[in-house]
């Protein structure tokens, strides 16, 4: 027998011929398969791109406010957030943000699908917070499609902060905003002894306005300032005052913290945020105990784990960043170690006092204006300076709030300040 006629007898079989057709068709699936495989991996390779935002990337909460804003309007699948606005009547308003959940959505942009699924992994941070990203694809060989996402989103971000003081914490090993952004306050609202308001306030804008300066000269591009004296005086006032008067943010570092180490302060120090004052207030209790017993003294003594010399190799050391504004604060100037506020870790220091007489003219006109009130300011000036007592702006302005409304009241019992508060 033939090959051909071989072949044609096992043709003619019936269950040769069944079994070659399901082999057929098997195989004809496979490859199909494979290919619609292969096609769209070369077509997601092509002509799809993908950006991925971690929770840990500082647009991470810009594009949730972009997703909020653009996002929310095209899905049905969401999540709420409440926060609550303080109004200019003094009232608060309740708000309900609603942000797509976890899982996938589409959205449209510049004419362009996009996915955005939202994943929530089962690890969390170092907040305790669930570790989350946001991954976009879009139908588009265009990368800068993602570029103008996080543009719009970070324009939007700095939107809703336009006129407002942001306050920034530490958490973890992050700066993250503290509360929501408040009113700016007046640099005028903060009654200081004359020339000490200006004088820090032209030393850090010439300070802003000149990097250029220091990099010629090859002097490290950052100044810290010192503002020492007794409580209630304005010296976290000011900061505030100043902060909002330039447009900058304040990051308040706690230094007697008992999770911060000196790695952490360093690492905090160098990825503090932009166009930002770094406040650390009573730098004084932070490696000493505000009390006079030794023994009390003693106690408290190793209990911190931020040292001085950590302190020093941060603010001037070979590992310390550039392009940064310090603030310090301290209510006992004597109990700082000279090697803190020495030149270079130091720059300017500024004693904020008791009132003195300018500063108790000028906060009675705050309060009190209209015909007469300059005479009367200065009667009230007198009777504090007979009183022969030193009062702080936080006293002069208690004891003005007993008397809203009525002056002659407040020159009425001047001279009793103290006992009433």
């Amino acid at each position: 027998m033939t090959i051909s006629e071989y072949v044609s007898s096992l043709s003619d079989n019936p269950y040769f011929g069944a079994g070659f057709g399901l082999f057929t068709v098997g195989a004809a699936g496979a490859i199909l398969r494979k290919g619609l495989q292969t096609s769209l991996i070369l077509f997601r390779r092509h002509y799809m791109t993908t950006m991925e935002v971690h929770c840990r990337d500082k647009s991470y909460q810009w594009v949730l406010q972009w997703m909020t804003e653009k996002g929310a309007k095209q899905t049905q699948h969401l999540s709420v957030e409440t926060s609550y606005e303080q109004l200019d009547s003094g009232h608060v308003k309740t708000k309900y943000d609603f942000i797509p959940s976890v899982g996938q959505h589409f959205f449209r942009y510049q004419g362009t699908w996009i996915k955005v699924e939202r994943s929530r992994d089962q690890q969390t941070t170092m907040l305790d917070t669930p570790f989350e990203t946001v991954t976009l694809t879009a139908l588009s060989r265009d990368k800068g499609i993602y570029f103008s996402i996080l543009e719009d989103a970070r324009k939007m971000a700095l939107k809703k902060e336009e006129g407002k003081l942001v306050m920034y914490t530490a958490m973890g090993s992050e700066w993250r905003p503290f509360g929501h952004p408040r009113r700016r306050r007046p640099i005028t609202s903060v009654v200081l002894d004359n020339g000490v308001a200006d004088r820090i306030q032209s030393d850090v804008q010439e300070f802003i306005s000149n990097p250029s300066w220091y990099t010629e000269r090859g002097i490290p591009y950052r100044r810290g300032y010192l503002l020492y004296g007794p409580p209630g005086c304005g010296k976290s006032s000011f900061i505030t005052a100043l902060a909002s008067e330039l447009d900058l943010s304040i990051c308040v570092l706690n230094l007697s913290e008992r999770s911060l180490t000196d790695d952490r302060l360093n690492h905090l120090l160098a990825v503090a945020p932009q166009q930002t004052i770094i406040l650390l207030e009573d730098i004084d209790a932070a490696f000493i105990s505000r009390t006079e017993s030794d023994k009390v003294a003693a106690a408290y003594e190793g209990l911190n784990r931020v040292t001085l010399s950590g302190l020093l190799n941060c603010l001037d050391g070979v590992a310390s960043t550039e392009a940064r504004i310090v603030f310090m604060t301290t209510n006992h100037l004597e109990r700082l170690d000279p090697a803190l506020i020495r030149p270079g870790r130091v720059d300017l220091k500024e004693f904020i006092g008791h009132c003195s007489p300018n500063q108790l003219k000028t906060m009675f006109l705050r309060f009190y204006s209209g015909q007469g009130m300059e005479e009367k300011a200065e009667l009230f000036v007198e009777a504090i300076v007979k009183a022969g007592k030193q009062v702080s702006p936080a006293q002069v302005q208690g004891y003005f709030m007993f008397f809203k409304d009525d002056p002659e009241a407040v020159l009425l019992n001047a001279h009793r300040l103290q006992e009433l508060l």
